[in-house]
């Protein structure tokens, strides 16, 4: 769990500087406090919108969790001070990146410890 905060911290991090457009990031501390901002809300406020909005996520098969995706990390940014997102476009993309970024450090790290996570 402490691992997975980690690499939401440093995939938000790598994120806003590959593409300052979509994220900024005011930080260490501000990437830490985003990451945990955004685990918290992944798992209390995300699985209410899913059911809520279930009829619409299976209409869209499933495509419609990417805007539920990009809806959390909006909110994560109106929390977080020193964490901003550009709009919803920026959002988005920039939740579509840090999922890539994030697997592929999980895929990493994984690798060096001989762990699977």
């Amino acid at each position: 769990m402490l691992l997975r905060w980690l690499l939401t911290a440093v995939s938000l991090l790598i994120v806003a500087h590959l593409f300052p457009g979509l994220l900024k990031v005011k930080g260490v501390v501000a990437a830490l406090v985003a990451s945990l901002a955004i685990g918290l809300i992944n798992a209390v406020v995300k699985p209410i919108v899913i059911f809520l909005t279930l009829p619409l996520t299976l209409l869209t098969f499933g495509l419609f969790l990417l805007v539920i995706n990009a809806l959390m990390l909006l909110m994560a940014s109106w929390l977080v001070p020193g964490f901003e997102v550009q709009g919803f476009w920026g959002a988005l993309i920039g939740s579509l990146l840090i999922s890539l970024v994030s697997w592929l450090l999980s895929v990493f790290i994984g690798g060096m410890t001989g762990r699977r996570t």
